[in-house]
């Protein structure tokens, strides 16, 4: 089976590396550091991959950033004959607007937080005073796609009227942040959820914990992650099934009733609020870093769970090993703000069970540099979390580059 990959992050790179070990795998755009042919073809650029596919004639296409989806690249695909892993456009908003989530979540009867979604920036800042005097602090989010940045936690009135102004006043995330979603802020513990869906039916991967803030001890702003782990021993089948009952069910048989034909990934971000799962989000790609530490994970047949969902046939068992990932990443100064690019990377030899992940380099005259905020993932599996926690940040040690930072308690907190 030949799959082409399509982008050029850490998630990708992950995806590369695991279906590489099943299948032929090719990519586009990739990046340095995947082990495997890479076309310089924008993954945004639809003509563009449809010809690519056209020449190249793919068995499987798996579509990992969400911008093309957005943009319509798996309907394209589709019409053009090709099987593609990643949904049409249709149930790609439920990412791309977090208005429309929010409303796929109501009508579905998917347990989340009590919100309100604006255009109007007096407006905003009037709903957010209301439940700040009703007692609740408040999450400012833009609605559409701000590349994992654009969620701001406000414990008091004066912080939700700046991050209303920035978003949707001064345009910090541009017509992203022209409409936003306000929430109330949900207190508890959060994981990932990752669920193959082939239109009706579903299959969920090894749950993952994801680090959304830049500095330790969940501190700093928001940023697209910055480290994962993967079981999660906190986690019982319990809450996992009723996770699936109360969050995936219901959005997988709402996207069903309104006719969407969804064949993809399913994220669910969820806090577990006194002991219940509430969903923060969905996205319609797999995570990142999430992705990282469950591939570590799986077992054989990944690419045939992959090549099912996209015909829309019965899913194959996922298979899961019993091992634990850790994976940390290492980001450029003044990430998520404004960084440096083109900064010399040098890699040293990593120790048995580690394996870096590219996320934000390229080659510039033959010398890996940097190209982004998030930089490289490092990411290490072992018998337990500590085993792989501890073999993790070794790896880590052996990367360097001008103002690299990383969080030193991914996997020891949370």
């Amino acid at each position: 089976m030949r799959i082409l990959v399509v982008g050029s992050g850490g998630r990708e790179h992950a995806l590369v590396w695991k279906l590489s070990q099943e299948a032929e795998v090719i990519a586009a755009p990739g990046n340095p550091g995947m082990d495997c042919e890479c076309f310089d073809v924008s993954a945004t650029d639809l003509v563009g991959m449809e010809s690519l596919c056209q020449r190249l004639a793919p068995d499987l296409v798996v579509v990992g950033p969400e911008d093309p989806l957005v943009a319509g690249l798996g309907d394209r695909l589709r019409t053009a004959g090709f099987n593609v892993f990643g949904p049409n456009a249709d149930g790609a908003q439920l990412e791309a607007s977090k208005a429309f989530s929010k409303e796929m979540m109501l009508r579905a009867g998917v347990p989340t937080a009590s919100s309100g979604t604006f255009t109007d920036p007096e407006e905003a800042l009037a709903y957010s005073s209301e439940r700040f005097e009703a007692g609740f602090q408040v999450v400012v989010k833009a609605s559409g796609n701000a590349l994992g940045k654009g969620v701001v936690i406000c414990l008091t009135l004066d912080e939700a009227e700046d991050a209303i102004a920035e978003m949707m006043i001064e345009g910090a995330f541009g017509e992203a942040g022209r409409t936003v979603v306000i929430e109330d802020r949900l207190i508890g513990r959060e994981f990932s959820l990752l669920t193959i869906v082939s239109d009706g039916q579903f299959a969920s991967l090894p749950v993952a914990r994801d680090y959304k803030r830049a500095l330790d001890g969940d501190r700093g702003p928001n940023t697209g992650g910055m480290g994962t782990y993967s079981p999660c021993d906190w986690i019982s089948p319990r809450l996992l099934a009723e996770t699936e009952a109360r969050i995936v069910q219901p959005m997988v048989n709402q996207m069903v009733s309104d006719g969407i034909s969804y064949r993809g990934v399913l994220f669910s971000g969820i806090m577990v609020v006194n002991g219940s799962p509430m969903c923060l989000e969905y996205n319609v790609r797999f995570g990142d870093p999430e992705t990282q530490s469950v591939v570590r994970r799986l077992g054989f047949g990944f690419g045939e769970v992959l090549m099912a969902a996209a015909k829309g046939e019965p899913l194959p068992a996922v298979e899961a090993s019993s091992d634990a990932a850790v994976t940390v990443v290492v980001a450029s100064a003044g990430y998520p703000g404004s960084i440096k690019k083109g900064l010399p990377i040098q890699l040293e030899e990593m120790p048995e069970g580690v394996v870096v992940y590219h996320a934000g380099t390229k080659l510039s005259e033959s010398q890996l540099v940097t190209n982004g905020g998030r930089v490289l993932a490092v990411s290490a599996i072992g018998k337990d979390l500590d085993e792989a926690r501890e073999l993790a940040y070794r790896g880590v040690a052996q990367v360097r580059f001008d103002g690299a930072f990383f969080r030193k308690d991914i996997a020891s907190i949370g």
